[in-house]
């Protein structure tokens, strides 16, 4: 073990999503070296991940990266990358919100934010998308609580709440909530929504592309004519968004839409299916629904046909593959956009050390650093 870089790390699950979390000061400063070292330990270029701590799926492959905030008014710094299974690339155009859920705990266990007794209160800066969003996590007697008895969708068991407020999230990539100046746009005959609130997502009709919008995700991927098409349309919506090299980006997502099924006394908003893009996710993103959210908010779009907001605050829930997901909107008098809140949970899994190849780090800093002050260095 002598001829391996040990690097400190701790494997949470925040959310429906898992991966380690690394402080700033612990990975090369250099963009392109950091990514060497986390392809590497991570195990990407095998379906298996088996040389590296990665779980071989999109959900079990992202890395948090948290450090002190350079953003006035922020707490903590947190980079999301996004490390491909197969294509032994790292993606650091989007965020993740279900990560990001993680993040607060991990900021207050590594002492980078002061504990209060009771909840404790940060803003996270994501450097990813240059947003700020507000992380309630309850910490009786000053000590994080994980335990609990809420219940997500993807997720089994009951954990201890942990409330997400999306504070601007307008904008996130392309610098506008409609990228395209238009509520919609038409491309290869298919009408859409292009948006951008957390993440850019492209808006379908579910109807539209001969879908009903409940099918399985192995119903949706296995439909190879049905996703060349929708890739087709994507690069097309991206391109008009002004997103660059969209062919090999993971933005922005697709997400078909239904109309909601009223169950009892309460119903869906919508119906979702959302893609990571080239594959139907399971659940359904916290940063695609933040977009949904704002979709249905936004006079034109075609998520406001099916689901209009008449009145703040509003309750929103989005059916997905395996569950729902509940979201709250709002839009406080001055705010230049809606403010939207989600409650997720998370989980701290193992604490300990991953071991980088000489050769990688070698490559990727000619001076391997033993600072352990958690001072940022790695955001782009």
């Amino acid at each position: 073990m002598n001829d391996l870089i040990r690097i400190p790390c701790v494997l949470m699950r925040g959310g429906t999503s898992r991966g380690p979390f690394f402080l700033a000061s612990d990975l090369p400063q250099a963009p392109a070296a950091r990514d060497a070292v986390l392809l590497s330990v991570m195990g990407s270029g095998h379906h298996l991940e088996i040389d590296g701590i990665g779980g071989g799926n999109a959900l079990t492959s992202k890395v948090a990266i948290v450090g002190p905030s350079r953003r006035p008014g922020a707490d903590v710094d947190y980079l999301f990358a996004q490390v491909k299974v197969l294509e032994q690339a790292v993606d650091t155009s989007p965020n993740c919100g279900n990560m990001l859920a993680a993040v607060g705990p991990f900021a207050i266990e590594a002492g980078l934010v002061p504990v209060q007794d009771g909840v404790t209160t940060l803003r996270i800066h994501n450097v990813n998308t240059g947003k700020v969003i507000e992380s309630r996590v309850l910490t009786p007697g000053g000590r994080v609580l994980y335990d609990g008895d809420v219940a997500i969708s993807g997720v089994p068991g009951t954990a201890a709440p942990i409330t997400l407020t999306f504070l601007d999230s307008a904008g996130s990539k392309t610098g506008a909530l409609l990228p395209t100046g238009a509520a919609r746009n038409t491309f290869d005959g298919v009408e859409v929504t292009c948006l951008d609130a957390a993440m850019p997502v492209v808006i379908l009709r579910a109807a539209d592309l001969g879908k009903t919008g409940q099918e399985s995700p192995a119903e949706l991927n296995a439909d190879s004519q049905f996703l060349r098409r929708l890739e087709s349309i994507r690069i097309q919506a991206g391109e008009a968004m002004g997103i660059a090299n969209v062919r090999d980006r993971v933005i922005p997502k697709p997400v078909l839409i239904a109309p909601g099924v009223e169950t009892g006394q309460t119903g869906d908003s919508l119906i979702t299916r959302y893609f990571m893009p080239h594959e139907c996710h399971s659940a359904l993103a916290i940063t695609g629904a933040v977009a949904l959210a704002n979709a249905c908010a936004t006079p034109g779009t075609l998520a406001a046909e099916m689901t209009a907001v008449a009145a703040f605050p509003a309750e929103l829930t989005f059916a997905h593959a395996t569950g729902r997901l509940q979201l709250t909107i709002d839009h406080p008098a001055g705010a230049p956009a809606p403010v939207v809140s989600v409650i997720r949970t998370a989980r701290r899994l193992f604490e300990g050390a991953v071991f980088a190849k000489p050769s990688v780090w070698e490559k990727a800093t000619p001076q391997r650093t033993e600072n352990r002050d958690p001072i940022l260095r790695s955001m782009p």
